[in-house]
């Protein structure tokens, strides 16, 4: 009876759509095939297998829910447990910390492809294809600063780390027939006023052209900015001016953290004038409360906003999607699904819009239409349309995802103590 009740509300929806330009088919058509690169840290709490030691490095994770995981193995079951609840193909990104180490210390400079190789191929028999991120915080040589350190042995210490880092994302890239998206972000900063900003990030420029140099064809590198740090308040050597500086002059993928920006800018302002100087974007989607607190990405204005500007600028092609949070306040498998999900409907909202009119209307200088239609549009039965993607995609449509989750946690989680 429901799944008639889903395919009768879809089909008035698909009219409704229909009369105002809307292909209901070809928005759920664009979905599937609109990948979002889960983050594995959600897992674990950002601990990973190197230390098994909590965050520091100007990030912090709050909460105590149990359930955590604890080895590789596990992550994976979670993993492949969320996959099972989630329409559409997606992706796998992985820090540097989550590599299998063999029961042995792997320092962050000596790390290899092997210790890849189980991801690689775990992801291959998964139909998931991977992402990769270089790690600097949470070490003994972290400190305030990493690659703009001014001790050159430090700095060439994380120097060696990242370029093994984007070989690593080579070879995975290289495996999955598809490049492997890279991210560098580096906590870089100071906790009180320096008198020295040029000076550390010249060095920064200095160490990424260096680590850039080497041509690597099946990987792609992003660099990403910050606001600032937990205990580096004052300064970040990669801000938003410095990444967004950096990335056009060097035609590098810009990696946009919805976290990362004070409360009262909206990123999606940001979208239309990158692109005109980077080459692609990789959107790191999450939630701030009051700051950097990589809350559960929900369906809010601000992710909302976000893929409306992708969609309207014709660049879902240039833009790249990935989760980043970290929320071990809750069931860390139902902040994976309500975070995905959420992100779904944005994206999904956003190819839901009328844009032919829209744009016809605003050629026309017809700006009262274009805003009543604006306002119409987000009224229309848009949840009809979500429900029926994830019915034809053979997943829980609504909230019937929340009792297989508790079944998880009463026979998975729970035993994780």
């Amino acid at each position: 009876m429901k799944e008639e009740l889903i395919k009768k509300a879809y089909e008035v929806a698909k009219e409704r759509y229909a009369a105002i330009g809307v292909d209901t088919d070809a928005a759920i058509a664009q979905l599937e095939k609109t990948p979002i690169s889960l983050h594995c840290w959600q897992t674990d709490d950002v601990i990973g297998f190197e230390r098994n030691e909590a965050l520091s490095g100007g990030i912090m994770t709050t909460g105590n829910y149990p359930g955590r995981a604890r080895n590789v193995e596990e992550v994976r079951k979670d993993i492949a447990f969320v996959k099972t609840l989630l329409a559409g193909n997606h992706r796998l990104n992985l820090h540097e910390t989550y590599g299998e180490f063999g029961n042995k210390f792997v320092d962050r400079d000596q790390v290899e492809v092997k210790h890849f190789q189980g991801w690689i191929d775990w992801a291959k028999e998964q139909n998931m294809k991977l992402d990769f991120n270089s790690t600097s915080f949470s070490h003994p040589k972290s400190g305030n600063l990493s690659l703009a350190n001014p001790n050159k042995e430090i700095r060439e210490f994380w120097i060696e780390h990242t370029k093994r880092c984007r070989r690593i994302a080579d070879a995975m890239g290289k495996a999955q027939n598809d490049p492997c998206i890279m991210n560098i972000w580096v906590h870089d900063g100071s906790k009180d006023l320096t008198v020295k900003r040029m000076y550390y990030r010249e060095l920064f420029a200095q160490s990424l052209d260096e680590i850039l140099a080497e041509q690597l064809p099946d990987m792609k590198t992003c660099l990403e900015a910050k606001l600032f740090g937990i205990g580096l308040e004052s300064y970040t050597v990669g801000s938003h001016d410095f990444v967004a500086g950096y990335c056009a002059t060097r035609k590098l993928m810009y990696t946009l953290d919805t976290g990362h920006y004070e409360q009262t800018e909206n990123v999606s302002d940001m979208v239309a004038s990158l692109l005109l100087f980077v080459p692609e974007l990789m959107l790191h989607v999450s939630r701030p409360v009051r700051w950097d607190s990589d809350h559960v990405t929900i369906m809010d204005d601000q992710t909302q906003n976000l893929f409306k500007e992708i969609v309207r600028a014709n660049a879902l092609n240039r833009a790249h999607i990935g989760l980043d949070y970290f929320d071990a306040s809750i069931n860390r498998i139902g902040a994976y699904i309500i975070g995905t999900r959420a992100t779904q409907k944005c994206v999904l909202q956003a190819l839901l819009e009328p844009l032919p009119t829209l744009r016809k209307y605003e050629e026309n200088e017809q700006n009262f239409e274009r805003l009543a239609l604006l306002e119409e549009a987000k009224s229309l039965p848009f949840g009809a349309v979500f429900d029926y993607f994830n019915l034809k995609n053979n997943v829980p449509v609504g909230e019937e995802f929340i009792p297989a989750i508790q079944q998880y946690e009463k026979e998975e989680l729970s035993k994780r103590v």
